[in-house]
């Protein structure tokens, strides 16, 4: 049956549009969700042209899951949370793209993701997942740390902890460092055996390449591999120095998202661990909350190292 839109029940889409996949939720005032969909990457720095692709997908099969005709996509409002939003040129590509939605309003991922968490009220979220970021939301006032994108920073998100197994493994093969659990896996994955093959087949690849790696890292350490231990305890004071950064900020919530975070938070400092929250809604809610607050002044982006 479809479902027609109409001026008591307007129509909105929230799109998480993050480095691995990209998820929209199509949303009715007066019956709540209606549909889903699920797409792939969409990083708008690296690759405007795909991440629009992956949007206009996302955005596509949730009207099909709802069976609502595409050409209603000129009534419905449109809020997107976007890797690579935070970079003024990319942001400005997006908005000047020729959409076919009735409004199109863009912010990034990490926003959205704290937007969600706490029903767009005040808070502060970890996020671990192809990247990884901390961002806090407190008097209208967003502050950002980290987030600034593999490979300069990112620590403890899938891209670096697969960086580092990669690293090890070739240590490995050249004789610098002894065999262990985590190299039988990386060479598994890979389908390669030696340095030379697995340099040529990585170079240049991009975050998401590197974050596939990460599951390797997980499944030694249940092995007691001391070498992805390390990768994942050194990720994890990262992220723990990271969420005692964002209580400085006096947030009443705190959470941890991301597709790393249930694998990294049994690994996390217990005075962080104690402090987590269990979000409200996933990053595309957190969208649709930034596509109704439209017509208010957004609040002031400090960014923090």
């Amino acid at each position: 049956m479809s479902v027609k839109n109409n001026s008591t029940d307007q129509l909105y889409i929230g799109i998480d549009g993050g480095g691995s996949k990209s998820r929209a939720r199509l949303f009715s005032k007066a019956t709540g969700v209606l549909g889903t969909g699920l797409s792939g990457p969409a990083n708008a720095f690296q690759d405007l042209d795909g991440a629009i692709r992956s949007i206009k997908d996302a955005t596509h099969k949730a009207l099909d899951a709802a069976d609502i005709p595409r050409s209603e996509l000129g009534g419905i409002i449109t809020g997107i949370g976007i890797a690579g939003a935070n970079l003024p040129n990319t942001r400005v590509a997006l908005q000047n793209w020729k959409h076919p939605y009735r409004d199109l309003h863009v912010t990034t991922d990490l926003h959205i993701a704290c937007l969600g968490a706490h029903h767009g009220g005040n808070g502060a979220v970890i996020i671990a997942g192809t990247g990884s970021a901390g961002i806090s939301y407190v008097d209208d006032t967003l502050h950002v740390m980290g987030g600034h994108g593999f490979p300069f920073g990112d620590k403890s998100s899938g891209a670096w902890m697969g960086l580092q197994a990669l690293k090890h493994t070739l240590l490995v093969l050249d004789g610098f460092a002894k065999r262990t659990a985590l190299v039988d896996h990386m060479l598994d994955k890979l389908q390669l055996t030696d340095a030379v093959s697995i340099v040529e087949k990585m170079s240049g690849a991009r975050s998401t390449r590197f974050a596939q790696f990460a599951p390797c890292v997980f499944q030694a350490a249940q092995l007691k591999d001391e070498v992805a231990i390390d990768i994942i305890k050194e990720g994890a004071d990262y992220l723990s120095k990271m969420g005692r950064r964002l209580l400085e900020k006096n947030p009443p919530r705190l959470s941890f998202i991301g597709g790393l975070a249930p694998f990294v938070a049994p690994w996390l400092d217990d005075d962080v661990a104690d402090e987590l929250s269990t979000p409200y809604d996933p990053p595309e809610g957190g969208a649709i909350i930034f596509a109704e607050r439209e017509l208010k002044p957004e609040p002031l982006m400090v960014a923090e190292l």
